[in-house]
């Protein structure tokens, strides 16, 4: 298995279009983390995160030959667990948040720290403020936050990812800095962080190969 985790994306989905299923697993836990933040950063909780991720993840599987690279295989099955949360959205009747006026200038979110959003969300201790803080500021501006910063996207594939322009994704992106920043310097708790902790990834990636075996 050491070896195989090695391989480049393109090298483990070509094995799996030609017959090595088992190697999907590998997908599952690369990309197990990113689908959850997204679901649980559309403000899913993490059950329902789960069945999400779960479709995505044989949905992915049963498409997995028309995936052609023309964009990252991250933004491809992140924009399948992006539709599938737009569909229960629709399903529940939600109503998307009304867009507000934004400030262009970019400032980063923690001013005496050089280092990546990514990494500070991992320090448990902050990374729960983050978190608690994400959840009260408006979808549109969650979502770009937690593609770009906690997920490492680029601008581009952001704005891929969303269909809205780069420009959009960074002004957005500072909104969503800027009310962060006013709701953490109001008040410091914790929750638990956006993170798919072994126990939980070993239960999807049994129930995603679960369900693929028997296609």
């Amino acid at each position: 298995m050491e070896t195989l985790e090695q391989l480049t994306e393109q090298e483990i989905i070509s094995r799996i279009i030609n017959g090595e299923q088992s190697l999907f697993e590998l997908i599952v836990r690369r990309f197990n983390p990113y689908l959850y933040k997204i679901g649980r950063s559309y403000d899913y909780n993490h059950d329902d995160t789960q069945d999400l991720m779960q479709d995505t993840f044989v949905d992915a599987y049963k498409s997995l030959a028309k995936f052609e690279g023309r964009s990252s295989f991250k933004t491809w099955i992140s924009r399948i667990m992006l539709n599938h949360c737009y569909k229960k959205r629709n399903k529940s009747s939600f109503k998307n948040e009304i867009m507000k006026e934004i400030n262009e200038n970019s400032k980063p979110l923690f001013h005496q720290s050089n280092q990546e959003t990514s990494t500070i969300v991992q320090n448990n201790e902050l990374g729960n403020i983050i978190e608690k803080a994400l959840m009260q500021i408006p979808e549109k501006y969650r979502m770009v936050f937690a593609i770009r910063e906690i997920n490492n996207m680029s601008v581009a594939e952001t704005a891929e990812l969303l269909n809205i322009t780069e420009s959009n994704v960074k002004v957005r992106l500072n909104r969503a800095k800027t009310m962060l920043q006013e709701i953490i310097t109001e008040s410091y708790a914790a929750e638990e962080l956006y993170e798919f902790h072994a126990r939980y990834c070993d239960k999807m990636v049994n129930r995603v190969m679960n369900i693929i075996n028997t296609l």
